[in-house]
């Protein structure tokens, strides 16, 4: 299988759960701003133009993080980074839907965007407070959102990592910190991190 990234967005989530089930995989780096990926237009891989994109063992072509995530989780059920059938199989989809809709989306990129106005900003730190008083509130009595280490985590460090950079300090939710230290403590998470920081640092 082949993943399609850019250093250090939200696809660093499917690097961590291929490096956390010790898959062999291609990694082909997309350049965001020209839409390219070693000299190819990256649109003919995926129309959206987005990463991450995953071709699959079987050549298909999958979009989107909740999808992604959950075809390597399912390719490596050994690993098990997602329950198999039952309640929490349906709670891991709550927590991926939260983390895009109300982390990734609602509050990240409109501080992240370049063209987000001062309401946008404004309206995505106050939401942002809501929300983490929710995250630090569930993590309050479990290490990883299902309990054990799932593509949902994955997923979470990926936007956790980019709290500092839009000056979100999670030292205000004391058990989100302890999260995000437990994530950077994984080997996978720490591999993952420090090999697309320098991806980015080299294309910076």
């Amino acid at each position: 299988m082949d993943l399609y990234f850019s250093p250090l967005a939200c696809s660093l989530g499917a690097r961590i759960a291929l490096y956390e089930a010790g898959a062999e995989a291609g990694y082909h780096l997309v350049d965001a701003a020209t839409k390219t990926t070693q000299g190819r237009d990256y649109r003919q891989i995926n129309p959206k133009g987005l990463v991450p994109a995953i071709r699959t063992v079987d050549g298909e072509v999958l979009s989107e993080n909740a999808a992604v995530l959950q075809y390597i989780a399912d390719c490596f059920p050994k690993a098990k980074l997602a329950p198999a059938a039952g309640p929490e199989r349906y709670r891991l989809q709550q927590w991926l839907s939260f983390i895009a809709t109300e982390l990734h989306k609602a509050v990240f990129a409109p501080l992240l965007g370049r063209n987000s106005n001062d309401g946008a900003r404004d309206y995505a730190r106050a939401l942002a407070a809501e929300r983490f008083d929710y995250l630090n509130a569930e993590l309050s009595s479990r290490d990883y959102l299902l309990g054990t280490f799932s593509v949902a985590d994955a997923y979470l460090a990926a936007v956790l990592n980019w709290a500092p950079y839009v000056k979100i300090d999670l030292a205000q939710w004391p058990d989100v910190a302890a999260y995000r230290d437990r994530l950077a403590a994984r080997p996978s998470v720490a591999r993952a991190m420090a090999e697309e920081m320098d991806l980015y640092r080299q294309a910076a």
